[in-house]
């Protein structure tokens, strides 16, 4: 029974140094995932657990402080957010070129169509002149070669 309990002693004396002798190593591959293991990944940059505390120390002394980790996650999702409202942007930009140019063309056919058009002028109603059909037709064909053919406009620098 003496045996016993000083085997048992021994064994309770000897385990937390047993348990600090493990290293083990926590990373993060490419795709956001933490993975721990007893060995040092190759070619990663890696931190080595205290697995008695759950503290860690960096292996490779490249640690942030939280505000510094902070900051650099707060102008990830600044940038994200600006890409986001440039492409919504560009996006409602794009539809409102279709947008004019499919109106213009349907102008344009409209004017090309017809013989005389009818507009309303100040509550009255009346034919537009050869002179008024033709400048008509240039306005629509200005707007359609801006709005129609490829976006020539340089998008703004900031």
């Amino acid at each position: 029974m003496n045996r016993r309990i000083l085997m048992l002693t021994m064994l309770v004396a000897a385990a937390p140094g047993l348990a600090d002798a493990a290293s083990v190593y926590k990373w993060t591959d490419e795709s956001g995932v933490t993975h721990f293991g007893d060995r040092k990944p190759t070619g990663k940059n890696s931190e080595q657990v205290n697995v008695r505390s759950g503290t860690s120390r960096n292996s490779d002394n490249q640690r942030q402080s939280p505000q510094d980790q902070l900051n650099e996650l707060e102008e990830q999702q600044q940038a994200q957010q600006q890409r986001r409202e440039e492409s919504a942007v560009e996006e409602a930009r794009r539809k409102q070129r279709e947008a004019n140019c499919e109106t213009a063309q349907s102008n344009l056919r409209t004017i090309s169509s017809n013989a005389r058009i009818r507009v309303e002028d100040n509550g009255e109603q009346r034919y537009l002149s050869p002179e008024e059909i033709d400048e008509q037709r240039r306005r629509f064909e200005e707007i359609a070669d801006e709005n129609c053919g490829p976006d020539t406009a340089v998008p703004e620098q900031r």
